[in-house]
């Protein structure tokens, strides 16, 4: 089959690699119809390469239709639509239990220290193959892919796999509600859903950005904007907000924040070594770019909350501790559990009036031949670019 594989740091590459296989009997093989390009890639494009190996497959956003199944599957049947997780979760463990499965004990890899099991993402991860591919196996597949019906374009569903509900989780996570403001940092396709479910539930929603694009997008679904770059920025959120600040801050940006060149210069050293040395850098001495957190913290108000929807990785990240324990910050984060919020987004999803706009969420779609140009296209925003779905 045809799949995008990683070829080296900013080199993306569509080779033939073998079909997947039924490996256990609680898998299935899902022929894939549409698979998203995530921001979470860039960081395997970027910082991530000490971890990854020539040929790996990528991608972690996939919805298709079964195809084949082992014998330990009984709630699918082959011909059956359905949109995967980026995580792989067993469903019944102590933490699937909790509605945690992005720590799924069965699938977490421990040599590594880190949670469940992604699809696509670097050894830390499992080294699973990922989903910007012709077909994904998916293990304990009696749980994690999420049936929905046939009709409605793939783009409606889609976007259950990780940005719809890892932009839900972000709101519930800043725990604001109607008449309260939230400030979302970065709007990219997470920012921007999050901007989306925010203000479904009445929440003033100030978005931040620099790209011209993505400010003008979310203006036109009724959040005000403000360019990152604007002089006297915090002074104009507390004019916004009675002095206060925001109720909470959504950072949607994560370890690859502009505007942090030590960091910056620390992430390009460590991409630069042999991976034998780079990944013990980036394990035990690994610093983010933490300028969009230290942003969230100064335009969050006392007592209020931030939650990280962007990823971060950094092990000695120089945090102001200081000022969030003075303001008394509270701090949510984490990738997001998908399976959680499904009961909620679903209904959403099927709604012939599409209230969260998923049918024209994505502004572009490619075959997979395009995936190299892709990535670097995605990776400079050029054309307007904010979120990308293959079809294979």
């Amino acid at each position: 089959m045809r799949a995008v594989t990683w070829q080296g740091k900013r080199e993306i590459s569509v080779e033939e690699v073998a079909d997947p296989r039924i490996e256990d009997p609680g898998d299935a093989i899902i022929e894939i119809t549409s698979s998203g390009l995530c921001g979470s890639d860039l960081h395997l494009y970027e910082v991530f390469g000490p971890f990854l190996h020539p040929g790996d497959v990528l991608g972690h956003e996939p919805m298709g239709r079964v195809v084949e199944k082992g014998s330990a599957v009984t709630n699918l049947q082959v011909g059956d639509r359905v949109v995967v997780p980026f995580q792989i979760a067993c469903g019944h463990c102590f933490m699937c239990q909790r509605g945690l499965q992005t720590q799924c004990e069965t699938t977490q890899v421990r040599d590594y220290g880190t949670g469940a099991a992604l699809f696509g993402y670097t050894d830390m991860y499992g080294a699973v193959p990922g989903a910007q591919a012709e077909y994904l196996r998916v293990p304990h597949a009696n749980y994690g892919p999420i049936k929905v019906p046939d009709g409605p374009p793939d783009d409606r569903f889609v976007f259950l796999s990780d940005v719809a509900p890892t932009a839900w989780q972000g709101v519930e996570y800043a725990g604001v509600g109607a008449d309260q403001t939230l400030v979302v940092l970065g709007l990219g396709p997470i920012g921007e859903m999050a901007c989306r479910i925010a203000l479904r539930r009445g929440v003033r929603v100030i978005g931040i950005d620099l790209v011209p694009a993505r400010l003008q997008r979310t203006a036109s679904i009724g959040a005000e904007v403000i360019d990152v770059r604007t002089k006297g920025l915090l002074d104009q959120v507390r004019e916004l907000t009675d002095g206060r600040g925001a109720d909470a801050v959504l950072d949607a940006v994560g370890l690859e924040a502009h505007g942090s060149p030590i960091a910056s210069g620390a992430q390009w050293v460590a991409g630069a070594l042999p991976d034998a040395v780079a990944r013990q850098m980036m394990q035990h001495a690994g610093v983010d770019r933490l300028s969009a957190f230290e942003l969230a913290v100064s335009l969050v108000r006392r007592g209020g909350t931030i939650s990280l929807s962007g990823v971060y990785a950094g092990t000695k990240d120089p945090v102001d501790l200081k000022t969030l324990f003075d303001k008394q910050v509270t701090l949510r984060m984490g990738q997001a559990n998908v399976r959680r919020w499904i009961d909620d987004l679903l209904p959403l999803a099927t709604d012939n009036a599409d209230p969260l706009g998923f049918e024209g969420f994505a502004t572009h779609h490619a075959p997979l031949s395009d995936a190299p140009s892709a990535y670097a296209a995605f990776q400079r925003k050029d054309d307007g670019m904010i979120k990308l779905v293959f079809t294979p």
